[in-house]
């Protein structure tokens, strides 16, 4: 039977050791601020945004809130993007995704600066990320790292796979684990002999986008299982991950339930890069 790794609890942890050190950067006289942009009013992004200015409000963190109508021109976003660039008195910013179609994502993300890109996305911090210098690490995987570590999993020389290779969360997952020493294969839709690869981790990190994809056919016995997708099962309001958590559970030594698992992590990472934001600028 395996143990539950509380994501709940180990943001509410983390959350609460970022609010003491924004405190006590207040008390130097220095108010961290984050910039959120949002562009539209897709129900999901409205609801990913309260949850970032509540997370923000209970740290301590001043949050601006810019909402945009959803014609809102490419142009007038990336001016307001420049005008928080610089803004001296913004550490962070954040533009929702996904963003309206006739607005070029890429181009956005690009357009903040590296040193304001507290979601990791910026092609700089990604670079930085590959080769070791200090910069925003994306802010799914980071947690996901939070989470082994203060799991007491072992990475140190581990065998982990991570099924799933997008920008946000497999490739610097990868590189994350890489950092921990971790001996690390990425999977995807074209590698063979899926199966096999998986059951040889020690530790196995799904973000494959596909819901209940991994039973207890892809786990080895004892290992630690990181389920990094949400899904709402057709015709109920029940939401389940990427990884089939009733097969899984008797198998793996420590699993991540969905709900309470990765997605509390996410937001907590996004407060921590604040207040890591307004340390370099400083």
């Amino acid at each position: 039977m395996a143990e539950i790794i509380d994501g709940k609890k180990i943001s509410q942890d983390l959350k609460d050791e970022v609010k003491v050190k924004v405190a006590g950067l207040k008390e130097e006289g220095v108010e961290v601020c984050l910039a959120v942009i949002l562009v539209g009013n897709d129900p999901a992004s409205t609801v990913y945004v309260g949850n970032k200015k509540k997370a923000c409000e209970y740290t301590g963190i001043k949050s601006k809130s810019y909402e945009l109508p959803e014609d809102t021109k490419e142009e007038d976003l990336l001016n307001l993007i420049d005008e928080l660039n610089n803004d001296k008195g913004v550490n962070g910013i954040l533009v929702q995704l996904p963003l309206p179609k006739h607005i070029d994502e890429d181009k956005v993300i690009r357009r903040i600066s590296p040193d304001k890109d507290v979601d990791g996305f910026h092609p700089e911090s990604v670079g930085r990320l590959s080769i070791g210098v200090k910069g925003f690490v994306s802010c799914t995987p980071a947690g996901v790292i939070e989470l082994l570590k203060r799991s007491n999993t072992k990475l140190d020389g581990a065998n982990v796979v991570v099924v799933g290779r997008s920008n946000i969360v497999g490739k610097p997952m990868a590189m994350l684990l890489l950092r921990e020493n971790a001996t690390v294969t990425i999977c995807h839709s074209h590698t063979k002999n899926l199966q096999s690869i998986c059951r040889a981790a020690d530790v196995l990190v799904v973000a494959i986008g596909q819901p209940k994809f991994i039973d207890d056919s892809y786990i080895k016995e004892g290992a630690t299982v990181i389920d990094v997708g949400i899904h709402r099962i057709e015709g109920t309001k029940k939401l389940c991950g990427d990884v089939d958590y009733e097969k899984a559970f008797p198998l793996a030594g420590k699993i991540t339930p969905v709900p309470g698992g990765v997605g509390p992590m996410t937001i907590a990472e996004l407060v921590n890069n604040c207040y890591e934001a307004a340390i370099m600028q400083r």
